[in-house]
């Protein structure tokens, strides 16, 4: 057969169509169109969600093997911290059931030796429970705002505390709520006693806000970074004995006769939710040596009355008897 007679068409099943570039421009139209058309008129939002839904078991079956094994290193994880945390719980318990033991001995001892020495009992500061609000809107100031006010007894000077610690003082009362000025407030001051040394000082606020500092501190002044610091309650305000801060730097100079001693408070007052508001302890013994006196006037006079009382009654018997004796003594008489 003659080649120029071959026919060099292909067959009608591997006919081809369009050009590849022309099929490409095509289908990136039609993938525009979709896409716009899903944006603008969510065309393809239906058979989305009914693929999802028929999709939703055949994902769920294939992630059961990644939730069996992330539950199981759960289960052993959680099971493991459990386990820690008991161990961790009973030694705190047993630590804290050896402390009570050596304060209970140490509270009955403080007691003997105080009436030993017949000094006052120690005083049971009354407290009242409040809430931190928000802080001051005064940028140039560290308070905050507490919702218990003048209503509920609080008084200006009252002590605030929390768990950890001395956080400030309340500097101004309103009816249902008051400001307390914190310690590292650059106005705030505190008398402090030192644990270690049992040496008196007092500490004010920087000036940034960021900490206190021991002003006036004598350079060769025994204090080591540590040290904890405690009120002294000298000054007729704050209970003693409650922590205030640690020394976190002690800075020595040659030219200087005073050191220079940075604290920083041991109750953080960015973190503190709920507060106890003391009563100033001047205060406390002003009402108390009043309740004192009232109660020995109150009993002078329950005293006073059970001796009249008494006069009374022997008044009357004696009356009586003479009454009696003239009785006698007229009838004997003929």
């Amino acid at each position: 057969m003659p080649l120029g007679t071959l026919d060099r068409n292909p067959p009608p099943l591997f006919r081809q169509g369009p050009s590849a570039l022309t099929k490409l421009a095509l289908c990136s139209a039609l993938a525009l169109l979709l896409m716009v058309a899903d944006a603008r008129f969510k065309l393809m939002h239906p058979a989305r969600s009914a693929l999802a839904l028929v999709l939703q078991p055949v994902q769920r079956l294939l992630l059961t093997p990644v939730d069996a094994w992330e539950k199981a290193g759960d289960y052993l994880r959680g099971t493991q911290r459990a386990m820690a945390a008991e161990d961790l719980a009973k030694r705190q318990l047993a630590q804290q059931a050896e402390r009570l033991a050596r304060v209970a001995a140490l509270q009955a001892e403080n007691d003997s030796l105080r009436k030993l020495l017949a000094l006052q009992p120690a005083l049971a500061v009354p407290s009242l429970a409040a809430e931190v609000l928000f802080e001051a809107p005064d940028p140039f100031s560290r308070r905050v705002v507490i919702d218990r006010g003048a209503t509920q007894g609080v008084l200006a000077g009252s002590p605030v505390i929390n768990e950890a610690g001395v956080l400030g003082q309340v500097t101004r009362v309103y009816p249902l709520s008051a400001e307390v000025t914190l310690l590292t407030d650059k106005d705030a001051a505190i008398p402090l006693l030192n644990a270690r040394t049992q040496m008196r000082n007092a500490a004010a606020g920087r000036a940034d806000g960021s900490g206190m500092e021991l002003r006036f501190l004598a350079a060769n002044a025994d204090i080591k970074v540590g040290d904890a610091m405690i009120t002294s309650g000298l000054d007729g305000i704050y209970p003693p004995g409650l922590p205030v801060a640690r020394v976190t730097a002690v800075e020595r100079r040659g030219d200087s006769s005073f050191a220079q001693v940075q604290l920083a408070p041991v109750a953080q007052p960015d973190s503190a939710r709920h507060v106890l508001v003391l009563l100033p302890v001047g205060r406390h013994l002003a009402a108390k040596q009043e309740a004192e006196a009232a109660a020995a006037a109150q009993a002078a006079s329950a005293a006073e009355a059970k001796a009249q009382a008494r006069a009374a009654k022997k008044a009357e018997r004696a009356e009586k008897a003479a009454e009696k004796a003239a009785a006698k003594a007229s009838g004997a008489t003929p």
